[in-house]
């Protein structure tokens, strides 16, 4: 399968469904090489399976977004086995709303853990293969986290703690975006609003017209094919009528 993307290599966390299935589907679509990472073993097998039936190359790869070394030694073996890694999608998240005095501290460091911690192994592991990668013909390598409006703006009070993490993955990207913008690492935020995926089954959007994974997978795209000068640094993206 070509593309605007042939020979670009990808690691993807979350993988197994929603918006991190859109983005490894849209770019194998480009051309690229896609490690998917997730949990759920089965599920990323299946998605690496019907990729290939298309023409194009995913990877499977287990691992917990929440276990620093397990992440790491994931994401050196994605460097050995494609020969390098070209850009990281940080999109493994979870999220609980409720208030503040009814709420389950468990849920609260899930949330962190997730959310944050999670955001910051990928991160911390990637980065030595993306400065390394940007050397090389493409000239530019990206590192592209998908956050949440909630990270711009706290929509309600039940959104209290994963707001939170957003907010602080935010000020992450932002602080990684003046770092290595001088070694032509691009670092992009992504902040939908309300998604249709498995996160938010079974919520009522009233009338409506919420975003698809498919919406958020193509910004992504969009974003890695910009020409080397050109880093798109934070999107925000909301259904129209979407009023937080």
């Amino acid at each position: 399968m070509s593309g605007r993307l042939d020979g670009v290599r990808v690691v993807v966390t979350g993988a197994s469904s929603g918006i991190g299935e859109a983005t490894a589907r849209a770019l194998a679509t480009e051309g690229a090489t896609v490690a998917l990472l997730a949990r759920r073993t089965d599920m990323l097998e299946e998605i690496a399976a019907d990729i290939a039936t298309t023409g194009g190359d995913a990877r499977a790869y287990q691992v917990d977004v929440t276990d620093a070394a397990a992440v790491r030694d994931t994401v050196n073996s994605v460097a050995a086995d494609l020969g390098a890694i070209d850009v990281l999608v940080n999109n493994a998240g979870v999220g609980s709303m409720s208030l503040a005095v009814d709420a389950d501290l468990d849920e609260w460091h899930t949330m962190v853990d997730v959310n944050l911690h999670g955001v910051l192994h990928s991160s911390h592991a990637a980065l030595p293969h993306l400065v390394e990668a940007a050397k090389g013909a493409r000239g530019v390598a990206d590192l592209i986290t998908v956050s949440s409006a909630s990270g711009r703006r706290v929509p309600k009070p039940t959104s209290n703690v994963y707001a939170a993490t957003k907010h602080a993955v935010g000020a992450f990207c932002e602080a990684l975006r003046q770092e290595l913008g001088p070694q032509h690492v691009r670092v992009g935020l992504v902040e939908p609003g309300f998604v249709v995926t498995d996160m938010t089954s079974g919520r009522d959007f009233g009338e409506l017209e919420a975003l698809e994974a498919s919406d958020v997978a193509d910004t992504i795209v969009f974003m890695l094919t910009r020409p080397r000068r050109h880093g798109i640094n934070e999107v925000l993206m909301r259904a129209i009528g979407q009023d937080s």
